[in-house]
């Protein structure tokens, strides 16, 4: 399982700080998320101090740019990391794309195919040389004199995650994406009876075989100091838990587990404008479905007991440890998943 590390940096200057961090720590990709700024300006600044870990957006909104843009981005950012960056996109919700970014909304999953279709188009038209002729459902791309042909990039074109939570966007990254980016709002259950076999039926769909596309997963963790967690550090996974918990595009995972009246609670706490009062809400039962909390050897142990069979990668956040203890932490975490794994496949080796 490779270990990724995820940072909310307040500006491009200190993503490339944290990625410094992140890369001096061991960790084997950073992403930087759209927030604040621009994503793929970070990862370019990042590319210099931090020369060994893979660069990634994740995510860049797509729906926020068009495929010519997104991909003449990427592949500037291919060149300019010597191969280590990874696009990872997603879809945002209505209201943001409509009202935020003013630019179109429908049909998300259907779209998000056809904008990844048209990226690897006209990456295909750069490295062939070929006419570029796509003309899909919501995006046609027709043009590419010579002089805007950036040529074949020496490093080839680099992979493309995608973010889901839905069944059909999942399905999406299956049949179209190198890897799928679970969002942190996700439990083991959820990942287990519907994340994966929608991406099954996508993969099935397109002939796709499993290695063909990754899966990462982020999990809210807590790693506790001498004195136990931090009040503080629990408080915020309790406020994230209800943020994401109050959001209609989420609230599949806590049907999933009995909860829909929690998700009624938090949304009607969420209109009233009560964001102090919601994390309150957030019982020590829901708090355990989310997030891992504890020593790091009970930590890295949970985190592959859950997720060593499933996923390829997990992403931690930067926040919830010092960089200094990271660089502690890390061959800790390294040790528990190759010893979680290989006690997994013994034992299903002797059924």
């Amino acid at each position: 399982m490779q270990i990724d590390a995820l940072g909310y940096p307040s500006d491009p200057l200190d993503a490339a700080q944290t990625a410094a961090s992140a890369d001096r720590a061991g960790f084997d990709r950073f992403w930087i998320p759209e927030t604040r700024s621009d994503p793929t300006l970070a990862v370019a600044l990042a590319a210099q101090p931090a020369p060994r870990i893979g660069l990634a957006t994740g995510i860049a909104v797509a729906f926020a740019r068009n495929p010519m843009s997104l991909a003449t981005a990427a592949n500037d950012l291919q060149l300019i990391t010597a191969g280590r960056f990874t696009l990872g996109i997603g879809s945002q919700v209505a209201a943001h794309i409509t009202r935020r970014y003013n630019m179109p909304w429908s049909h998300p999953a259907a779209r998000m195919r056809d904008f990844i279709a048209a990226i690897r188009a006209i990456w295909a038209s750069w490295d062939t040389g070929e006419r570029l002729n796509y003309q899909g459902e919501y995006y046609s791309n027709t043009l590419m004199p010579p002089f805007f042909n950036p040529g074949p990039n020496p490093h080839g074109n680099p992979a493309i995650f995608l973010a889901a939570v839905g069944p059909h966007m999942v399905r999406v990254a299956g049949e179209v994406a190198d890897g799928l980016l679970c969002h942190t709002f996700t439990t083991e259950r959820f990942l287990r009876e519907t994340t994966l076999p929608a991406l099954e039926d996508g993969r099935a769909r397109a002939g796709r075989t499993p290695e063909e596309v990754q899966v990462s997963v982020a999990p809210m963790v807590t790693i506790a100091g001498a004195d136990g967690p931090d009040p503080a550090d629990l408080r915020e996974i309790r406020r994230q838990i209800s943020f994401y918990g109050a959001t209609p595009g989420y609230r599949a995972v806590l049907d999933l587990h009995g909860l829909g009246g929690l998700a009624d609670e938090l949304a009607t706490m969420a209109r009233a404008q009560r964001w102090d009062d919601m994390p309150d809400a957030i019982e020590d039962s829901v708090l355990d479905l989310f997030a891992i909390v504890g020593t790091p050897d009970q930590v890295f142990t949970e985190i592959a007991t859950r997720y060593g069979q499933l996923a390829q990668r997990v992403c931690l956040n930067l926040t919830t440890a010092t960089n200094t203890r990271w660089k502690k932490l890390l061959p800790v975490a390294r040790r528990r998943f190759k010893d979680i794994t290989r006690t997994t496949r013994l034992a299903t080796s002797q059924t």
